[in-house]
């Protein structure tokens, strides 16, 4: 939905946890192929990952981009409410947010609760530690809006998640004139 609503294509492959660097890296190489020379990720501070993705992008013929790299995370996902992204949480880890924060939209109350939880536990702003997960369902490139219309809680190991059965795309809200 979220390639649709911004009218590109969409690349994903099946994987398993065993096999996904390989098929990533084999993804890259196809991109490649296409004429596809750079990757951009979304890390802000996790240098394992970024160690990560700058090891199979070279394997893969492309240059990784991390534009947040080394960003203040507060200050970040300010900006990310501010530019008028929404988001909705999809997944937590049990023991930090729990299944009451599935669902919730980031703005800046979830800011001000996630600040008022970090007084008692370690999370960090962006869930750059896997604290949690999100899904965008509009964002100023979409040139649709997506509309979750039916979701289910589910808790596998250690993380909740909000699994979306039904969405839709439909057209973003015009701003009114005058």
């Amino acid at each position: 939905m979220q390639a649709k609503a911004l009218g590109i294509p969409l690349v994903q492959k099946q994987t398993t946890n065993s096999g996904y660097e390989a098929e990533f890296k084999n993804t890259l190489l196809a991109l490649k192929q296409e004429g596809i020379t750079l990757g951009v990720f979304g890390d802000i501070d996790f240098n394992e990952h970024r160690q990560w993705i700058e090891r199979v992008c070279s394997a893969g013929g492309l240059a990784p981009h991390l534009p947040l790299w080394g960003q203040n995370q507060e200050e970040t996902l300010k900006d990310f409410i501010r530019s008028g992204f929404e988001s909705l949480v999809v997944a937590t880890k049990a023991d930090l947010l729990g299944e009451k924060w599935l669902g919730r939209k980031i703005d800046a109350a979830f800011l001000t609760d996630l600040n008022e939880l970090r007084k008692t536990k370690e999370i960090t702003s962006c869930g750059e530690a896997g604290e949690y997960h999100t899904y965008v369902i509009n964002r100023p490139l979409f040139r649709k809006r997506v509309e979750i219309r039916e979701v289910s809680k589910e808790i596998k190991d250690d993380h909740w998640f909000l699994r979306i059965a039904k969405c839709a795309l439909r057209p973003k809200n015009k701003a009114p004139k005058g």
